[in-house]
């Protein structure tokens, strides 16, 4: 039988400061490869630490720095913003000065299969923020993010909140080499069309199992496009909504793939996998 392929994971998060090697062994164990993702220089270095620390047991990481990591501050996150009896956490950011060196050395890294997460994140601008700045900023690191991409010969992990133009623009004037994967993806039919005529594939997560709003793009993006994740701690799929998200729950959002496309589990875990699979360059 396939294995799945959770191609979005934090479990190198504070949130699994005290279990992840429980939470890696029960994904393990559970027949599903894993890619821990960076957000920060520190998280980046984690994930590169727990792929080598599992090495051969299908364990990988990506290195990347989140849009909203380049600003210190402190904001509230729900994971889904429509439901407000869900808990609340506290994130934290630490305002990092981009290190194109610290970052390139992670890369080289054979265990590093992608580079991300970055990208642009317009949705958590504040009042009083100076945004045209703060906009610059995200694109010029982003930019430099493809730059490193294209050295390694790496796909990317793209976060985009409420800054899909900006993006495809940028992506006019230079565009990564291996393409990869538009994370968390919850724009338009219209927009994931133009990812996908751009040759990204787009990232299904626990948003999915909310409502039967995201049915439309499931139907119409081909399987073939489509890469599953957890983005755990977050964005839990139902029933879980609202709890600690972990890799083994990415078995909820492939069924619910299937139940949308009225295809088989097993399908929707063959070809995923497999795409995943072959955008990380990933043999035997």
């Amino acid at each position: 039988m396939s294995r799945l392929f959770d191609t979005h994971a934090h479990v190198n998060f504070n949130a699994f400061r005290e279990d992840a090697d429980e939470v890696l062994r029960r994904a393990i164990d559970g027949g599903i490869f894993v890619v821990n993702v960076g957000s920060q220089l520190s998280t980046s270095r984690r994930a590169v630490e727990y792929a080598k620390k599992y090495s051969g047991q299908g364990v990988y990481a990506a290195i990347g720095l989140h849009p909203i990591q380049l600003k210190k501050r402190s904001f509230e996150h729900r994971d889904d913003e429509n439901d407000w009896e869900l808990p609340v956490t506290e994130i934290k950011t630490i305002g990092e000065t981009f290190d194109f060196e610290a970052y390139l050395g992670l890369a080289r890294d054979p265990l590093v299969v992608a580079i991300g997460e970055v990208g642009l994140d317009y949705h958590h601008f504040e009042d009083g923020d100076d945004i045209p700045a703060l906009k610059d900023e995200q694109k010029r690191v982003l930019r430099e993010f493809v730059c490193l991409a294209n050295e390694v010969g790496k796909p990317m992990m793209i976060h985009c909140w409420d800054a899909y133009d900006d993006l495809f623009e940028l992506f006019d004037e230079t565009s990564p080499d291996k393409r990869g994967i538009i994370h968390s993806f919850i724009g338009s039919h219209k927009t994931a069309k133009k990812f996908l005529e751009l040759g990204w594939n787009l990232g299904v997560n626990g948003i999915a199992t909310y409502s039967d709003s995201y049915d439309r793009l499931i139907r119409e993006v081909p399987l073939e496009r489509i890469v599953i994740e957890t983005d755990c701690p977050y964005l839990a799929p139902f029933p879980h909504k609202g709890e600690r998200n972990e890799p083994l729950l990415v078995r909820l959002v492939a069924e619910k793939i299937a139940a949308v496309k009225g295809v088989r589990f097993d399908e929707v875990t063959l070809v995923t996998t497999k795409n995943a699979r072959d955008m990380f360059g990933l043999r035997g």
